[in-house]
């Protein structure tokens, strides 16, 4: 699994003009799922999100976490993450997992991080034509990658 987390100011996601779900300060997640990946994979990503201290504290150090601050977690599937650009100027999406696997780890993964993080995650809704507006505060952009653990 591979996620881009954004620290945000605010963030929503609308489907056909209509917001679908909308969060103040806090996580702007975009999530996506690979062939083989597994609930492991979907764990130790959770884990990381609710702990990774990307947020100031009174010393303007990035020293908190989303839990620390009280900030609201907004989670959005997006395949086109596990592009590969390898090969000539069009990505491919071979490594992206079908439905069977993508929805149940998507879901499981929201599931889990409310469960952690003690705050509902907010989401999009899977496989749907969306758009996302962000203001993304600092800005801080983290990418992680379960396979590789980094």
């Amino acid at each position: 699994m591979r996620l881009v987390i954004q620290r945000v100011r605010e963030a929503s996601v609308s489907i056909d003009g209509k917001v679908v779900s909308a969060i103040g300060q806090g996580l702007f997640i975009l999530v996506g799922v690979e062939n083989g990946d597994t609930e492991s994979d979907m764990e130790w990503l959770t884990a990381k999100v609710a702990g990774l201290r990307i947020f100031n504290d009174e010393d303007g150090i990035m020293n908190r976490s989303v839990v620390d601050v009280d900030g609201q977690l907004l989670a959005v599937s997006q395949f086109t993450l596990t592009a590969s650009t390898k090969k000539g100027n069009r990505p491919s999406y071979i490594r992206a997992a079908g439905h069977e696997l993508a929805v149940p780890l998507y879901d499981k993964f929201c599931v889990r991080l409310s469960e952690i993080a003690d705050r509902p995650v907010l989401k999009g809704v899977f496989g749907a034509d969306m758009q996302c507006a962000l203001v993304n505060d600092g800005p801080v952009t983290i990418i992680i990658d379960s396979r590789i653990k980094e």
